[in-house]
């Protein structure tokens, strides 16, 4: 059976702006309760909040679209089923109509990984070519809540980048903490103007500075847009206080960090280099931030400050964007003793697109094309890999510019293109319940003060969406290139090295 969705007709066959109904749903004769309203006078279903959701949005669809499974006397199968549709089993109402809640949810990413190492990259002391190893790339625990209509919490807890290699001082019981813990109050009747503060994700720059790293397209972010991550933040997440907001098609937030110093990140600071800025260790000075929208169709979510990767066709959004990021004196040149100190200044401009293409058979598009020009101070470069190490030693005899394992140039001083595009393919495409494919490609396309040579990261892979992106394998190959400094003392591309990951997710 197909519904119209314009005119609610039914039909027995599919056609143009019609919806497949799937299965109907037993129910009780008895009356409906009537519906609540909510602090806006809009009526909203029992058990239903007004709020977009929590951690990521679920996949259940709408009451028109598809109606819930049928019980016990018709058992449904495949890897994407789940008797819970419409509740969310995780939210706990604090009042009638669920505007008010207190909410749990997990993500946990696993890796299998072969990796082909950087050339002179150790092994526990030992030269290794490649590396195959299993992993965890996130692992969080969140608790938010939305306390009074005005008021909502969020708090995350967990690890990142967990493989056989990691530890901490000799200790493989790695540290484990807080990634967010801040509060927002609203202080409109509506979503105009929100204030909110403490160890947080809010950032400028980019939507990708602002990621919510569990419905992303690509098996991974790109990590470049999280500029200063793990050197003067907390893996992206910074103290800070801001203003948010949606005004009309409108949105923004400017932000007030203080960020960490550099000798607090847990790792050796780059000594201080006549000629190649490096993060200074003698100052510490506030940094400003800003990011704005305009929102050509659907207006996002605006629960939290992250920022939705894809929406699977659920909305349709097509968005331009600019940020910034701005730090006086924040690194330096010269020596300890006479340093030249730089500010540090971001600033990038993008549109994305997420929007469905065919209601009927469910299929979608997701792209972005962003510009960032990002000024460290002179010649600044920093070299990281995507995830988990995969060595954890360089030979005496040296290797490449990279260093050891999956690193390669991701962050300095120049001009970066990035662009990811995906496609959602039909969901009948495998069969009841099991899900939805969607492949996609990525480049981060990078002119460096540091490098002769352009630096392009490529990465090609394919989602299979079990149950949206609380179900998910993906599959990722991605080519990386390797630099070296030539007889003239350039640094140039000398050859690239391939990675292959599988990823499962679980997240709620």
């Amino acid at each position: 059976m197909y519904v119209d969705t314009r005119t609610k007709q039914i039909y027995a066959e599919p056609g143009e702006g019609r919806v497949r109904m799937g299965t109907f749903e037993r129910v009780a004769d008895k009356p409906l309760k009537p519906a609540a309203a909510d602090n806006r006078g809009e009526a909203t279903a029992p058990g239903k909040g007004k709020d977009e959701g929590g951690m990521l949005p679920r996949d259940a669809p709408k009451s028109v679209e598809k109606v819930q499974e049928a019980g016990p006397e018709k058992p449904e199968g495949g890897f994407g089923y789940a008797k819970w549709k419409e509740k969310d089993p995780f939210k706990f109402n604090l009042n009638e109509d669920g505007s008010q809640y207190i909410k749990f949810g997990m993500l946990n990413q696993l890796w299998l990984r072969y990796e082909q190492n950087n050339p002179g990259s150790l092994i526990l002391n030992e030269p290794v070519d490649d590396t195959t190893d299993i992993g965890l790339r996130r692992t969080r625990l969140v608790l938010q809540g939305q306390l009074t209509d005005r008021t909502y919490f969020y708090v995350q807890y967990g690890m990142n980048n967990f493989n056989f290699l990691s530890q901490v001082n000799g200790d493989r019981h790695i540290d484990h903490y807080f990634h967010d813990a801040f509060g927002e109050l609203r202080l409109t009747q509506g979503h105009q103007l929100i204030a909110g503060g403490g160890l947080t994700i809010a950032n400028g720059l980019s939507r990708f500075t602002n990621p919510s790293g569990a419905t992303i397209m690509t098996m991974d972010l790109p990590i470049f847009a999280q500029a200063t991550v793990d050197q003067t933040d907390l893996f992206n997440r910074k103290l800070s206080i801001y203003l948010r907001g949606q005004i009309g098609k409108f949105n923004y937030r400017v932000i007030a960090s203080d960020p960490f110093p550099i000798t607090t990140s847990g790792k050796p600071p780059v000594p201080i280099s006549p000629d190649h800025a490096t993060f200074a260790r003698d100052t510490h000075t506030k940094q400003f931030q800003g990011f704005f929208l305009w929102n050509f169709w659907d207006i996002e979510p605006m629960t939290n400050p992250f920022m939705q990767g894809t929406y699977l066709g659920k909305k349709s959004v097509l968005n331009l964007e600019a940020g910034f990021i701005t730090q006086k004196n924040a690194t330096w040149t010269g020596t300890e003793a006479n340093p030249h100190f730089h500010d540090l200044n971001f600033w990038s401009v993008a549109g994305y697109l997420d929007a469905p293409i065919d209601k009927i058979k469910e299929t979608a598009i997701s792209a972005y094309l962003g510009y960032f020009n990002l000024d460290y101070g002179p010649a600044y470069i920093r070299n990281n890999g995507v995830g988990l190490n995969s060595a954890n030693g360089l030979s005496p005899e040296g290797g490449s510019f990279n260093g050891s394992g999956n690193a390669f140039p991701m962050f300095g001083t120049g001009d970066v293109w990035y662009a990811q595009l995906g496609h959602l393919l039909p969901r009948n495409l495998l069969g009841s319940n099991n899900g939805q494919l969607m492949p996609y490609v990525s480049l981060m396309s990078a002119n460096y003060e540091r490098l002769h040579d352009q630096m392009n990261v490529f990465n090609v892979g394919i989602n299979w969406f079990l149950k949206g992106h609380n179900s998910k394998f993906t599959f990722d190959y991605q080519n990386r290139p390797i630099f070296n400094a030539n007889g003239s003392g350039d640094i140039v591309k000398t050859s690239s090295r391939d990675q292959f990951v599988l990823q499962y997710q679980i997240a709620f």
